[in-house]
C-alpha cells in the first residue's frame, strides 16, 4: 500500500504540473481571450492546485483498511503473539482465545449504562468476530456419504463436514450475541431513567455500585417508574437471564471436554479431605445432607471467598475421580467407605458447585478453568469457550445494569411510602391538638 500510494502521488503531481503548463501557455499565446474563458481556466487551475495541495498534505498516519487490519490480526495469531518470530509464542488455541477476549474488552469494556452501542463499535465487533470465527469453517471431520456413480451404482464415500460441536454451538452463540446487542438497542428510545456522574451524586446514598466509583449513578423520577416501564424492564431482565444461562451452559460443557492439564494435577494435594478442609469434609459426608443448609453455613460474603470454595471443591473432585479411574485401592474417603457412598459424596459436591456458580454468575475463572484454557490445544474448543465466556460476561453486565435501575426505583418507592406515612402521622397529631380527633383514635 505504501508503494502504491507513492506512485499515485507522483502521477497526480505530474498531471497537475501538465495542466498548469497548458494553462500558462494558453494565457501567454492569447491575452485577449473572452472573460468567461479566462474564468473557466482559472477555475480549472485552482482545482488543480487544490488537488496538488491535498496530495502534498496527506497525513502520515491514516486509518487501516480492513485488509491491512485482517492481515495484522492473523499475523499475531500465526506468530502466537510472539512478534519477534522466535517461536516462543503461545499455541494457536490460546492466541485465538486471547484475541476474542481482548476484542470483547475493547468493544464492551465496562458497560456502565443501558444504552445502544455506537454504529462504529457494533460494526467493528461483528466484522472482527466474523474474521475470528471464520477459522471454525475449516475445522472439519469426515462423515460417510452416498454418491451415485455414472453407471448408476451407489457407493459410500467419506466427505468433510464442519465439526459437530462447532456446527451446533456457533450459530447458537451468534444468536445469543445478537439478542444482547438488540437488548442494548432497545434502550435507545425515550426511557424513564437517566444517569449522573458519581461525583455529582456524592451526597446520595441510594447508589448500588458496591465500590465501583467509575460507574455513573442511575436516577429515576421522584414518583418512581411507571408500572409499564417496570414491567418492561423485568421482561428485558428475564430475556438477558435466559441468554446468561445458555452461555453458561455452553461454556461449562466446553470446559468439561478440555482435558485437565498435568501441571494442575501435580499441584493438587494427596487427598480430597486436605483440599476441602476438615469442616467442609465432615459436612459433606454426613448421613443427612442439605445443600441449601450447607451453603448457609459457608462464608460467601466476598468474591474471593466464593472463588476459594469453588477451587477447593473442584480440586477435590479431580482427586476423587482420578482415584476411581485408576482404581486406586487407597480411597481418599477411607477404606471403610463403599463405592456407592463415594459416588454419593461426589454428587453432593457437584451439586454444591452448580448452585454456587448459578447463585454468583460473573465470577472470575477458577484455577482449574484458567489452567485448562492456558494448556488447551484444541482450536475449536478455544473459540467456543472464549466466545461463550464473553457473551456470559456481557449478559451478566447488562442484567446488573437493569437491576441497578430496579433497585433505584425500589428505594424511591420506599421513600415515597415513608414520606406518606410521616405525613399521615403529622396530620393526626394536628387533629389531636385542635380537638378534631381523640388520642384513642390512633390505637
Amino acid at each position: 500500500m505504501v508503494r502504491s500510494l507513492s506512485r499515485r502521488h507522483s502521477v497526480q503531481s505530474w498531471g497537475s504540473f501538465r495542466i498548469r503548463r497548458t494553462i500558462g501557455s494558453a494565457v501567454e499565446d492569447d491575452d485577449h481571450h473572452h472573460q468567461s474563458s479566462s474564468i473557466g481556466v482559472r477555475n480549472e487551475e485552482d482545482k488543480s492546485m487544490e488537488e496538488h495541495q491535498f496530495i502534498g498534505e496527506c497525513p502520515k498516519e491514516r486509518p487501516q483498511s480492513d485488509l491491512e487490519l485482517m492481515k495484522e490480526r492473523f499475523a499475531k495469531l500465526l506468530l502466537g503473539e510472539d512478534m519477534s518470530g522466535g517461536g516462543k509464542g503461545v499455541s494457536s488455541a490460546l492466541a485465538l482465545s486471547n484475541a476474542v477476549t481482548n476484542l470483547a474488552a475493547s468493544i464492551f469494556g465496562e458497560q456502565g449504562k443501558l444504552a445502544p452501542m455506537s454504529p462504529e463499535r457494533k460494526a467493528r465487533w461483528r466484522k472482527e468476530m466474523d474474521w475470528l470465527l471464520s477459522v471454525t469453517d475449516h475445522i472439519v471431520e469426515f462423515v460417510p456419504s452416498q454418491q451415485i456413480a455414472k453407471d448408476g451404482t451407489c457407493m459410500e464415500i467419506m466427505v468433510t463436514k464442519q465439526r459437530n460441536d462447532l456446527l451446533v454451538n456457533i450459530p447458537g452463540l451468534r444468536q445469543l450475541d445478537m439478542l444482547l446487542i438488540e437488548t442494548l438497542d432497545n434502550f435507545g428510545g425515550k426511557k424513564e431513567f437517566w444517569y449522573v456522574s458519581k461525583s455529582t451524586d456524592l451526597g446520595n446514598g441510594n447508589g448500588r455500585r458496591e465500590g465501583k466509583w467509575w460507574h455513573p449513578v442511575v436516577k429515576v423520577p421522584r414518583n418512581g417508574l411507571s408500572e409499564t416501564s417496570r414491567k418492561w424492564l423485568q421482561s428485558e431482565k428475564e430475556t438477558v437471564s435466559q441468554v446468561l444461562k445458555a452461555a453458561m451452559a455452553i461454556n461449562a460443557a466446553v470446559l468439561s471436554e478440555i482435558e485437565v492439564p498435568e501441571s494442575y494435577i501435580d499441584s493438587l494435594p494427596k487427598n480430597g479431605r486436605s483440599s476441602l478442609g476438615d469442616s467442609i469434609y465432615r459436612s459433606i459426608t454426613l448421613d443427612y445432607f442439605d445443600s441449601a443448609q450447607f451453603l448457609s453455613t459457608m462464608d460467601l460474603s466476598t468474591e474471593h471467598r466464593v472463588l476459594d470454595l469453588i477451587n477447593r471443591i473442584e480440586a477435590s473432585m479431580i482427586i476423587w475421580k482420578r482415584k476411581m479411574h485408576h482404581k486406586d485401592g487407597r480411597s481418599s474417603w477411607g477404606s471403610s467407605v463403599s463405592l456407592e457412598k463415594r459416588e454419593l459424596f461426589e454428587d453432593r459436591v457437584e451439586l454444591i458447585l452448580h448452585l454456587i456458580k448459578h447463585r454468583f454468575p460473573g465470577l472470575p475463572q477458577s484455577t482449574l478453568d484458567v489452567s485448562k484454557i492456558q494448556e488447551n490445544k484444541d482450536v475449536g474448543h478455544a473459540i467456543l469457550e472464549s466466545y461463550s465466556r464473553v457473551i456470559e460476561s456481557l449478559a451478566f453486565t447488562i442484567m446488573s445494569r437493569i437491576e441497578d435501575v430496579l433497585h433505584a426505583d425500589d428505594l424511591t418507592q420506599a421513600s415515597l411510602l415513608e414520606r406518606s406515612s410521616n405525613s399521615d402521622d403529622e396530620v393526626a397529631r394536628i387533629e389531636i391538638v385542635t380537638g378534631l380527633r381523640s388520642p384513642s383514635d390512633l390505637n
